[in-house]
């Protein structure tokens, strides 16, 4: 499939998965990295235990409360992973779907710029303790100018619907739901008749290592719990055009974004 055609695929559906988008060497690196810091339980990082999503422990002090469900702030703990984070590979795709050109790119207001408030983490996924995650929305307590952020997130290893993998309602970006389809806390409900015809269209790609899928930031999307006997890890940054900036006072406006350079060989 040719970047023009996933990207045409993103804009309808909300997600489109790329195959191969990292090489074997490069994850092979980011996944060591990942692994050594989870290891050694480098910080920052946020537990299960603090969020306590569906299957997550009581708290920090309960059996597996140690438990990492995402190692934060990726681009500022490793030099590799903030290597990746603004790669002219990730820069030349975006570039793509912001409608750029190599002329325009740094003077269109369409630039990609990479958020380090917003994922910018490695996700993890543990067999026990690690927590379901409902369907929901990234955009739900993110604060910008216009709703137009998309995500990409490298697999670092094989996932599947069985060990935690991304489930993905297609076409839900353009939905327009009301107020009323979520709860209190942003989460989609699963019982209105309407809100189960759209989830009764879930689908879960695999992907192997290497492969990324990017989405917007409206797509509804959900985890369910890694039933394997390994650890899922995912490296995850999003990413907005320059011209759609972050509230001020919010906690999107907390840290400077960082503007990704398109090189004449991406």
């Amino acid at each position: 499939m040719t970047q023009a055609s996933q990207i045409a695929l993103l804009r309808e559906q909300g997600f489109v998965v790329v195959r191969g988008f990292a090489d074997a060497a490069t994850v092979s690196a980011l996944r060591a990295v990942a692994l050594r810091h989870l290891e050694q339980a480098i910080e920052p990082i946020e537990y299960e235990a603090d969020l306590r999503y569906p299957g997550a422990p009581a708290s920090r002090q309960a059996a597996g409360g140690h438990t990492a469900r995402r190692l934060l702030d990726a681009y500022g703990r490793d030099p590799l992973f903030a290597q990746w984070a603004v790669s002219p590979r990730i820069a030349h795709w975006l570039s793509g779907y912001f409608g750029l050109t190599q002329p325009d790119f740094a003077r269109s207001g369409r630039a990609p710029v990479l958020s380090t408030v917003h994922h910018n983490c490695v996700m993890t996924k543990h067999p026990a303790y690690g927590s379901l995650t409902g369907w929901h929305q990234d955009i739900r307590y993110w604060s910008f100018s216009a709703p137009e952020l998309v995500s990409c997130w490298l697999a670092l290893g094989r996932e599947t619907a069985d060990n935690g993998g991304l489930f993905f309602l297609p076409g839900s970006h353009a939905a327009g739901f009301g107020p009323e389809q979520f709860d209190r806390n942003k989460f989609f409900l699963p019982d209105p008749p309407a809100n189960r015809d759209w989830i009764a269209r879930a689908v879960c790609p695999t992907l192997e290592p290497g492969d990324a899928v990017f989405f917007h930031c409206l797509t509804l999307h959900a985890a369910q719990r890694n039933a394997s006997d390994a650890v899922k890890l995912s490296l995850v940054h999003t990413y907005h055009p320059d011209s759609v900036q972050p509230l001020p006072g919010s906690r999107s406006a907390s840290r400077p974004g960082v503007p990704l350079a398109l090189s004449q060989g991406a």
